[in-house]
């Protein structure tokens, strides 16, 4: 999380609602926690500024809201599909993938519970 602060002046994370959440399709279980508890978490990480919920299937309003000059996910998906690719690229910024930590996706998480 923190290498994405790293990369400019300001963290500012967008979250799914519990409702984007399910909507998503991913399975019955999710999300764990709520959207509450979600945010908490997450902004007590001393790299996080701000956290800012969106109820879309996509961050897509949300980043041409905030006009981000850099906009980071997780290198599961390449920088081209990212949803704002274009929209960053558009003003001059970066889209950057990161690598994402081993072990600690929600899908083993659930898998990890179930034994």
């Amino acid at each position: 999380m923190c290498h994405a602060r790293d990369l400019g002046d300001k963290l500012i994370l967008g979250l799914n609602t519990d409702a984007s959440v399910k909507r998503q399709g991913k399975s019955p279980e999710r999300p764990i926690n709520s959207e509450d508890t979600r945010a908490t978490i997450l902004a007590a990480l001393e790299c996080v500024d701000a956290i800012v919920l969106f109820d879309e299937d996509t961050p897509l309003k949300l980043i041409e809201l905030v006009q981000p000059d850099v906009l980071v996910k997780g290198n599961d998906y390449k920088a081209e599909e990212i949803v704002g690719y274009d929209v960053v690229k558009a003003k001059g910024g970066q889209v950057i993938t990161i690598q994402l930590v081993d072990g600690f996706s929600t899908t083993k998480l659930i898998e990890k519970m179930k034994g």
